[in-house]
């Protein structure tokens, strides 16, 4: 089973009329349908933030949702979550999480972006069409109505690219990007304002779900090592 976490900010207000019980609870139990995914949800406001280290030790990939509280979130807590990244947790960024502590952290970059909130149509095109976050999905994802986000994003050159976001308005966007960290797989998802039911698509459902299985580590490190002093293998003469 893979051992999935879906992290929200989540403070008890944030009932939007899609997700009446908060987008964690919402993912996790279109998560929990999917064969061999076992997900529970966590918020950010409740003891320990809901990232402490027992949490994150049995976590196999954390899918983390977030928009307006971003710098509420403790550092410890966001180094906590970049440290386990770096030992092989796999973490699953979704929409506004950009702005995150840990995005930022994990990116070292601003990962500022223009954006617009205007409900205009988005066509979400999966241009690298053998990745498995592509698999079972069509090759545009047609989304009614969605936040514009646009490029300049400022973040690295992704590992992987794998769909790139049209809007309405002209403006596009990288919208579906790849990147190991350490041991472990980051993927950013842009699909997912909140106020629009963008989660309630079979299609973005399907690309979670992709997302979660090419992020699930194949091992986990206790520690990250950055200077063994290696025994040679053989006799040096």
């Amino acid at each position: 089973m893979i051992r999935v976490t879906v992290w929200n900010e989540y403070n008890g207000t944030q009932n939007f009329p899609h997700y009446p019980r908060g987008i964690h609870e919402y993912i996790k139990d279109f998560l929990n349908a999917c064969e061999g995914i076992e997900a529970t949800s966590q918020i950010q406001f409740c003891e320990g933030e809901g990232l402490t280290e027992e949490i994150l030790s049995h976590t196999d990939v954390l899918v983390y949702w977030a928009h307006g509280f971003h710098e509420l979130l403790s550092e410890g807590a966001a180094e906590r979550v970049v440290r386990h990244v770096q030992q092989g947790m796999g973490v699953v960024f979704l929409h506004s999480a950009h702005m995150s502590k840990p995005f930022r952290r994990l990116m070292g970059t601003t990962c500022t972006l223009k954006w617009r909130e205007a409900a205009e149509r988005e066509r979400l095109w999966l241009i690298d069409r053998n990745h498995p976050l592509a698999q079972g999905l069509p090759e545009c994802i047609v989304i009614p109505h969605e936040e514009m986000y646009g490029e300049r994003f400022d973040i690295p050159v992704p590992d992987e690219l794998v769909g790139i976001g049209w809007f309405q308005g002209g403006e596009v966007m990288r919208s579906v990007c790849c990147y190991r960290r350490g041991l472990g797989r980051v993927i950013y998802l842009q699909p997912g304002h909140e106020t629009y039911p963008v989660y309630t698509q079979p299609e973005i459902q399907k690309l979670i779900e992709n997302a979660v299985r090419y992020a699930a580590p194949v091992s986990r490190a206790e520690k990250v090592e950055c200077d063994w002093v290696q025994k040679p293998q053989e006799e040096i003469k």
